[in-house]
């Protein structure tokens, strides 16, 4: 067997070559890609940067987001400050009002961010809480005909997921969050499958998925392979990434912070595995420097969560925006 770095050098672009020709990469190839660094990684994110350019979409795809409901969440994901399990100081309360929803909606249409989502905490919504998450849904979808509509309620039944469509939810947003060998030490209240059948039902009830994780959780490189290459189980057509941003009060508070290298190299083992998804920056980019944010928008990153991001503040729409022009994308 050859050295592992010639060998992998042509590897990348042999795997480059075939994913441009429509083919996938296998998982050992997957695992493999993981295990990289020097100047195979650096090989890595160069043909990252191809495959992005060649298959991704040249407008980039922003979407916002509102905290529709907040806190006394009952599942226990040691990363989350919505967690009743925790003695986090998140802001409580039950359900966003009309007003709020509709003004944050116009805020950011105006702006020309593509898409608005509202995310409720906790495992599931019902009742009277959905019927009039369904009515304000019901109002974007008249006032804001172009901008599209995003739902992000745990795990839903069929009949849910069907009322979200049929007032004009497009697309059904559901974290796996980390690897199936990881997953269980982060949350013991529901699993990643609890996660995958919601996401089947949302596909069956006529929605695109919205699908990924948080990274810098203690998790390996290998296993954020091994969740990028569970979400090929479910073919989202966007892929959060998010930062592990620690919240004190949190398991997690204490998480060093992940090297721009890891991130970078995260970003494009993902493209390699997802060629045509859109990858999305969500939660933590406040933890991301700079230069490391422009370098993730060449080598893969075509989709962003902009604005203030749930419980963590994130960056600024027109900061957000000259960026996203100045690495080539249409805004």
């Amino acid at each position: 067997m050859q050295g592992k770095h010639s060998f992998m050098e042509i590897d990348i672009t042999q795997l480059k070559e075939r994913l441009l020709a429509g083919g996938d990469i296998t998982e050992r190839e997957a695992y493999a890609l993981a295990d990289l660094s020097g100047a195979d990684l650096e090989a890595l994110l160069d043909a990252a940067a191809e495959l992005t350019d060649a298959l991704g979409s040249a407008k980039f795809d922003s979407c916002s987001i509102v905290n529709a409901r907040s806190g006394r969440c009952q599942e226990d994901c040691k990363w989350c400050a919505q967690s009743a399990a925790f003695p986090t100081e998140t802001l409580c309360y039950p359900l966003v009002d009309r007003d709020t929803c509709i003004s944050l909606a116009d805020y950011n249409a105006e702006r020309g961010i593509g898409r608005y989502s509202m995310v409720t905490s906790g495992r599931t919504i019902s009742g009277k809480a959905l019927t009039t998450l369904c009515d304000y849904y019901d109002e974007l979808k008249e006032r804001h005909p172009d901008m599209g509509l995003c739902a992000s309620m745990g795990l839903l039944d069929s009949g849910e997921l069907t009322r979200l469509r049929e007032a004009g939810v497009e697309r059904y947003h559901c974290n796996l969050e980390t690897a199936p060998s990881f997953f269980p030490t982060l949350c013991s209240t529901h699993t990643i499958e609890d996660k995958i059948a919601t996401i089947n039902r949302a596909r069956e009830a006529g929605m695109e998925i919205c699908s990924g994780g948080i990274i810098g959780m203690g998790e390996s490189m290998r296993q954020r392979a091994e969740l990028a290459l569970t979400l090929r189980r479910v073919s989202p057509v966007s892929i959060p990434i998010n930062v592990l941003q620690p919240i004190p009060g949190t398991p997690l508070e204490n998480m060093p912070p992940l090297t721009d290298e890891e991130i970078l190299h995260t970003v494009a083992l993902f493209r390699f595995i997802h060629p045509k998804a859109v990858l999305r920056f969500a939660g933590g980019r406040a933890r991301i420097s700079d230069r490391a944010q422009r370098e993730a928008l060449r080598i893969g990153i075509n989709g962003a969560i902009m604005g203030d991001l749930l419980t963590t503040v994130g960056a600024k729409i027109s900061e957000d925006i000259d960026m996203i022009r100045e690495a080539g994308y249409e805004f």
